[in-house]
């Protein structure tokens, strides 16, 4: 029994992730009460499978992952995201969300420290996690999901300002 903590972003544009792992399940809320999203993610057998949020406002994530590559499938298999990350001596690297329009992920783990960046120097997100007991693939695979409910909710808030003063 361990718990996942941290922040992804910076104090004004970011999201806590505080969630708790049981040994199968990790669970708990990427961002506040109500602006954030549930987590849930089972992870068992090389496989990761869970939920993001509610039933309509969320995203689905599902693939595999071990202690040396994590690949999986953040959203639909029409409007989602592909992740993959090579794991290697406490260093979490690649990609998410495809090659040209997608963000670099470039993490390290220092005990149960896991920091880093998603996305590039200008445009991306701090990670800034304790990780507990929680397996490292998992948490990177957990600070991916906050990243995404955040950049989602930051372009939603984007487009509808957009929209609203059109």
């Amino acid at each position: 029994m361990s718990n996942l903590t941290g922040r992804i972003g910076g104090l004004t544009a970011g999201y806590d992730l505080e969630a708790h792992w049981d040994g199968q399940n990790l669970a708990g809320r990427i961002g506040g009460t109500f602006q954030g999203k549930d987590l849930n993610l089972v992870y068992g057998g090389g496989e990761v499978d869970g939920r993001i949020g509610g039933v309509f406002a969320g995203f689905d994530a599902d693939g595999e992952v071990n202690p040396q590559r994590v690949s999986v499938r953040l959203g639909g298999k029409i409007d989602g995201d592909d992740l993959h990350l090579n794991i290697d001596a406490g260093r979490v690297s690649g990609r998410y969300s495809g090659r040209i329009a997608g963000k670099d992920v470039e993490l390290h783990s220092s005990g149960n420290r896991l920091t880093g960046r998603i996305g590039g120097a200008f445009e991306g997100k701090d990670v800034n996690l304790d990780c507990g007991g929680v397996p490292l693939e998992l948490a990177a695979v957990a600070a991916v999901c906050a990243y995404k409910a955040l950049e989602d909710a930051q372009n939603e808030a984007a487009s509808s300002a957009g929209s609203s003063s059109s």
